[in-house]
């Protein structure tokens, strides 16, 4: 969880090496990520649960999940579709969804050697919260050019 806005994150690291990718993602995208990590099921079958199902009844697994890029802060993934005796067929998607799947099919998971940075390797850090003397000594420094015109 990113401790300063309470929203889930999910971590990629390199096998080898120390480069990662940090990518925040909804709440039911982290549940079922974390319940396919954990090995458990769901007491009903969730979204991604069922789109493995269908998947596997139509003949399909999933190969590979690629994050390609990102765009205006949006993660792009591929999802690549192995099926016996047909060719492979790539789909976009969402990355929390392509990594929630690949996880109940163990399918690799790559990344854009681009979007790989060092310090996409560890969680963000919230800052350290200001001690009540901090906080009033910052307040005090603060003008109104600091908060902008106020436009009613």
């Amino acid at each position: 969880m990113d401790r300063t806005t309470n929203t889930p994150v999910v971590f990629l690291r390199e096998v080898v090496g120390d480069r990662g990718l940090a990518i925040w993602i909804g709440a039911a995208e982290a549940n079922a990520i974390a319940l396919a990590l954990q090995g458990e099921d769901a007491s009903r079958p969730m979204t991604h649960d069922l789109a493995a199902s269908a998947l596997r009844a139509a003949g399909a697994t999933v190969d590979r999940v690629a994050i390609t890029a990102v765009r205006n802060g949006t993660y792009f993934a591929e999802l690549t579709l192995a099926r016996e005796a047909a060719p492979s067929v790539v789909l976009d998607a969402r990355p929390s969804d392509a990594i929630a799947l690949a996880l109940r099919f163990g399918a690799s998971l790559v990344a854009a050697e681009s979007l790989l940075t060092v310090e996409g390797a560890a969680p963000p850090l919230a800052p350290e919260p200001l001690s009540d003397a901090a906080l009033r000594a910052h307040l005090r420094r603060l003008g109104p050019e600091d908060f902008g015109r106020f436009e009613p």
